[in-house]
C-alpha cells in the first residue's frame, strides 16, 4: 500500500529519464495492488489517480515515438516498443507512427524553405509564417535556390532514413521473437504476437509509398515554384544532378520511377533548353560570321572524350545515378544509399565542382605536341652548325666592298621549324574554333540527357539542328553560287538539295524584319529559327593571289567531315540514352543521311572544286 501511495512521484522520475517501460510497469503493478486492497478508502483515491498517470504517459510516449522520425535512436525506440508493448497498443502505436511520419515530412519541407525566404527578405516579418507551403515556394530567390533545395533533400533524406532504420529493427526483432517464441509453449500468445507483427509489416510496407509520395509532391512544388529557365547551366545541372539523385533514393526506398518528379522535372527542363539552346543558336552564328576558317591546333591524338563536357561518358552509370556523384564501385554488388549513409553523413551534402581538376591537354603547344619537343625544337636551331659562314658574317669585306649580309633572326627559324612541323602532322584533325564549340555543345547537350533521359528526345532534335547549321553555313559561304543556281549546276546531288531546302524551310529565317501583320503562330515559328549567317569580310574567296580561298575551303569542308565523324561516333551513346519508343526517332535521323561520314565526304569535292573552275574560268574570260 505504501508503494501504490509513492507510485506517482516514482513514475515522475521514470520519465525523466525516458524509462517509459519502467514508468508503465509501475502504474500497472500500484493498479493490480490497487484493485486488491480496493476496500480501503485511501486506495480507491489512488487508483483514480494512477489512472490520469497513466494517460499522461501515454501522451508523453506519443511526442517521444514523434521523435523517432527525424532522428532514429535505437536505443529510444526499443524503449517507446516496449512500452507499448506493456500497454498491448503496438497496433496503435503503428498507426501514430505512419502519423508523425506524415506531419514530420510537411513541418520538415516548410521550416526548410521558410528560412531560407525570411533570410533572402532580411526581416523579421512574420507574414511568411502565415503562408502555404506553395505560396511560400515562390518567394526564393534565384540565389538561395539550389542550396534551399540541397537542405531540403537532406531534411528528407533524414526522415526517410529514419523510417528505413525503423523497419530494419522491426526486421530484427520479429526474427528474434519468432525464434523464442518456437521454443515457448504459449499458443495463444503466440497467436496475437503473430497477429501484431502481421499488422505491423503489411503497415510498413505500404507506408513506404505514402510516404515516398508525399516527398514527391512536396519537391515537385518547390521545383515548380521558380522558373528555371534564367539559370546559369552548370547550376541548371546541378539541379538535375540533385533531383536524380532524389530518384535514385524513391527507387531504392520503394522501387518507385518517381513519375511525379519525372514529370515536374521535363517541364522545366523542356522550357530551359527552348530557351539555352535559342542563345546557343545565336552564339553559334555569331561565331560563324567571325570565324576565318584557320586551322585550330589540336594534338594528333585528339578526341572529343578529352573535352570536359564528355568526361561523364568515361564511366557507365545506372539510370537513374546522379553523373557527377556516382561512386564507383569495385565489388559485384553494388551497394546502396541508405547502406551506405546509414551509419552517417547525407548523399545530398554539397560538393565543390571538382571538373576542373584535370585540365585539358588538347591544343598543341604553338604548333607542337607537347612541351619538350617545342624545347627540343628550339634547342635544335639555337646551335649554328646549319647556319651558312656568309650568313654569319656581319661585316664589310674592305676588299671586295660587299654589303654585309645579316643573318636570319632565330624566331624566323623558329616560325620555319614550326612550318615545317604543321605541314608533317597529317594526322592531326582538321577543324576549326567554331567545330570545338560545336563540339563541347553537343557534349553539354548529351550531358544533360544522360542525367534526365526523358527530354532526350528534345535534345537530340537540337542537337541535329547545331549540325544542320554548320552544314548550312558551309554550304552558304563556300558552296552556293547564285549565277549557277539557276542553271541547275550549283547541285549535282538531289539528295543534298532536298536536305539544304529541309534546313532552310525548317531552321533558317530568311525574313529580315517582323510583319505585325503576322500571326501569332508565325511569330512563334519564327522565334525558333535563326538568321542566315554571313560569311566573314577577312575570307577573301574572288582572289587568285589565294586560290580563291583555298585554304579556307579545305578547312570548312574537312572540319564539317570531322564534326559528322563525331555524331557518328556518339551514335550507339544516344540510342542508350533515348526512351524506347522515341528510337525510331533516333533511327531516322541516322538513315536519312544526314549525319554519315560519307556523306560528308561528297561535299569536298562538290563544294572545293566548282567553285574554284567557275571562279578560274570566270578570271580567264574577263582577261
Amino acid at each position: 500500500i505504501k508503494k501504490c501511495l509513492y507510485s506517482n512521484d516514482s513514475c515522475c522520475c521514470y520519465l525523466k529519464e525516458e524509462d517509459y517501460p519502467g514508468a508503465i510497469q509501475l502504474c500497472l503493478e500500484c493498479q493490480k495492488a490497487a484493485s486488491t486492497f480496493k476496500h480501503y478508502s485511501c486506495i480507491s483515491e489512488l487508483n483514480s489517480k494512477l489512472q490520469d498517470t497513466l494517460e499522461q504517459i501515454e501522451e508523453q510516449l506519443d511526442v517521444a515515438l514523434s521523435k523517432i522520425c527525424k532522428n532514429f535512436d535505437i536505443n529510444h525506440y526499443t524503449k517507446v516498443q516496449q512500452a507499448y508493448r506493456l500497454l498491448g497498443k503496438t497496433q496503435t502505436a503503428m498507426d501514430q507512427l505512419h502519423m508523425h511520419f506524415t506531419q514530420a515530412i510537411h513541418n520538415t519541407v516548410f521550416q526548410v524553405v521558410l528560412g531560407y525566404v525570411e533570410l533572402c527578405a532580411g526581416n523579421t516579418d512574420t507574414k511568411f509564417q502565415k503562408l502555404q507551403y506553395k505560396d511560400l515556394c515562390t518567394h526564393v530567390t534565384p540565389d538561395s535556390y539550389i542550396p534551399c533545395l540541397a537542405d531540403l533533400c537532406k531534411a528528407l533524406w533524414e526522415v526517410m532514413l529514419s523510417y528505413y532504420r525503423t523497419m530494419e529493427w522491426h526486421e530484427k526483432h520479429d526474427n528474434e521473437d519468432t525464434a523464442s517464441a518456437s521454443e515457448g509453449n504459449n499458443m495463444i500468445g503466440t497467436e496475437e504476437t503473430n497477429f501484431d507483427r502481421g499488422y505491423i509489416k503489411k503497415k510498413l510496407e505500404h507506408g513506404l509509398t505514402r510516404i515516398w509520395q508525399d516527398v514527391q509532391l512536396k519537391v515537385k512544388t518547390y521545383l515548380l515554384g521558380t522558373d528555371l529557365s534564367i539559370f546559369k547551366y552548370d547550376d541548371f545541372i546541378f539541379v538535375l544532378d540533385i533531383i536524380s539523385r532524389l530518384m535514385q533514393v524513391g527507387e531504392e526506398f520503394c522501387g518507385s520511377k518517381s513519375e511525379v518528379l519525372q514529370e515536374s522535372i521535363r517541364k522545366q527542363s523542356v522550357n530551359y533548353f527552348k530557351n539555352y539552346h535559342r542563345t546557343r543558336l545565336d552564339e553559334l552564328r555569331m561565331f560563324l560570321e567571325n570565324e576565318t576558317w584557320e586551322l585550330c591546333p589540336v594534338k594528333s591524338n585528339f578526341s572529343i572524350l578529352q573535352l570536359h563536357e564528355f568526361k561523364f561518358m568515361e564511366q557507365s552509370r545506372s539510370p537513374s545515378v546522379s553523373p557527377s556523384k556516382q561512386p564507383v564501385s569495385t565489388s559485384s554488388k553494388t551497394v546502396t544509399l541508405f547502406e551506405q549513409y546509414c551509419s552517417g553523413g547525407n548523399p545530398f551534402e554539397i560538393q565543390a565542382n571538382h571538373k576542373d581538376e584535370e585540365t585539358e591537354d588538347v591544343l598543341a603547344s604553338n604548333g607542337y605536341e607537347s612541351d619538350e619537343q617545342e624545347k627540343s625544337a628550339y634547342q635544335e636551331y639555337d646551335s649554328d652548325s646549319d647556319v651558312p659562314e656568309e650568313l654569319k658574317r656581319d661585316y664589310v669585306d674592305e676588299q671586295t666592298g660587299d654589303v654585309p649580309v645579316k643573318s636570319v633572326s632565330r624566331e624566323t627559324l623558329k616560325s620555319r621549324k614550326k612550318s615545317d612541323y604543321s605541314l608533317n602532322k597529317v594526322n592531326a584533325p582538321i577543324l576549326t574554333n567554331t567545330t570545338l564549340n560545336v563540339i563541347r555543345l553537343v557534349g553539354k547537350y548529351m550531358q544533360m540527357m544522360n542525367i534526365l533521359k526523358p527530354i532526350a528526345f528534345d535534345v537530340i532534335h537540337f542537337m541535329s539542328q547545331l549540325f544542320d547549321y554548320y552544314l548550312y553555313a558551309i554550304y552558304t559561304f563556300f558552296g552556293r553560287n547564285d549565277s549557277l543556281e539557276s542553271t541547275g549546276l550549283g547541285l549535282s546531288s538531289s539528295r543534298l538539295r532536298t536536305t539544304l531546302n529541309r534546313i532552310q524551310e525548317s531552321l533558317i529565317d530568311l525574313e529580315v524584319s517582323a510583319d505585325p501583320t503576322a500571326t501569332l503562330t508565325a511569330a512563334e515559328e519564327r522565334k525558333e529559327k535563326v538568321p542566315s549567317p554571313h560569311l566573314s569580310h577577312l575570307v577573301v574567296l574572288t582572289s587568285g593571289d589565294t586560290l580563291y580561298g583555298l585554304a579556307e575551303r579545305v578547312v570548312a569542308t574537312e572540319s564539317l567531315v570531322f564534326l559528322a565523324e563525331q555524331f557518328e561516333f556518339l551514335q550507339p551513346h544516344l540510342d542508350a540514352v533515348m526512351p524506347a519508343v522515341k528510337k525510331p526517332f533516333l533511327q531516322q535521323f541516322y538513315s536519312q543521311s544526314q549525319l554519315p561520314v560519307n556523306y560528308a565526304n561528297q561535299f569536298t569535292g562538290l563544294w572545293l572544286v566548282k567553285p574554284l573552275i567557275m571562279n578560274r574560268c570566270c578570271s580567264s574570260w574577263l582577261m
